[in-house]
């Protein structure tokens, strides 16, 4: 995120509004959103842009969520549920979570998405359908001014490609529901209280496989009942989408061009089609 220094102190300001103090922010994340942990309070702070509409419909379902028991993390209980404006930035507050001293099991991952995917199936909140995000990817790339270093070749390859995944997944008639939308290992908190599953501002309504696509196949193997077939294509429309969108102008993905390139070669060799964790390794 631009403007690191005055984002970071725009969400302390917010903090000490709120008698949680805040002598201190360690940065844990820095992309679409500023995530900090602050200290010494200990709360988590997630910072966008003012006007990043999903923040306040991701606190909400948060909070339904966590009611139902649900692996989600929790909205900070010592302030209000809502979001807070500082200086241009749209700040919201979360409950900080130690870390446990192992990492997640596929079994304890693969449970914690069954859990979660049946709170969402109870959760009173509308969603967009993942198609809208395949129409966001398509955008990209169908615009040169918003991705001029795509060649042409790719930028027809990747099109051509989003358009049959649509329609293939489309036509398999698969039961919908809403899903986190991103449930990838980097959204995913090893803690005490075992894995919990964050960041729902990507939440959608898709079929089941659609989320499993963004999990480690040894995660994906353990979720019950999957069809495989719609796994494989829900796992290349994912490709192709991550790969529109580190072509886009102005991503700050680290080393986003290059990853980009990678995810173009995996979609041209598969299948078998990797997932989203050993194409980042």
């Amino acid at each position: 995120m631009a403007h690191t220094a005055r984002a970071v102190a725009a969400a302390t300001s917010v903090a000490n509004s709120l008698d949680l103090l805040a002598d201190d922010a360690i940065v844990l994340q820095n992309s679409n959103r500023l995530v900090l942990r602050l200290t010494p309070c200990d709360v988590l702070a997630r910072v966008a842009l003012e006007g990043h509409d999903a923040a306040e419909a991701e606190l909400e379902l948060a909070w339904q969520l966590a009611r139902s028991g649900s692996p989600t993390g929790l909205p900070e209980p010592r302030a209000d549920r809502r979001v807070y404006t500082r200086d241009g930035f749209a700040v919201t507050l979360w409950t900080y979570y130690e870390p446990a001293t192992h990492p997640t099991l596929p079994a304890e991952y693969a449970k914690a998405m069954e859990r979660l995917h049946a709170g969402m199936r109870e959760a009173d909140m509308p969603g967009p359908n993942f198609r809208d995000r395949i129409t966001e990817a398509q955008e990209v790339i169908a615009d040169p001014d918003r991705s001029p270093e795509l060649t042409s070749t790719d930028r027809a390859f990747l099109s051509g490609r989003l358009v049959s995944l649509r329609q293939a997944i489309t036509d398999r008639g698969a039961p919908e529901q809403l899903l986190h939308g991103e449930p990838h290992p980097g959204n995913v908190l090893s803690t005490t209280d075992g894995p919990l599953l964050i960041d729902l501002e990507t939440c959608c309504r898709g079929p089941v496989e659609f989320d499993l696509a963004h999990v480690p196949e040894a995660v994906a193997a353990q979720y019950p009942g999957i069809d495989q077939g719609l796994l494989d294509e829900c796992r290349q429309l994912v490709l192709a989408m991550v790969a529109a969108w580190r072509w886009e102008l102005g991503d700050a993905f680290p080393n986003g061009r290059r990853f980009g390139e990678e995810l173009l070669r995996a979609l041209r060799e598969g299948p078998s089609w990797p997932t989203l964790d050993t194409m980042n390794k």
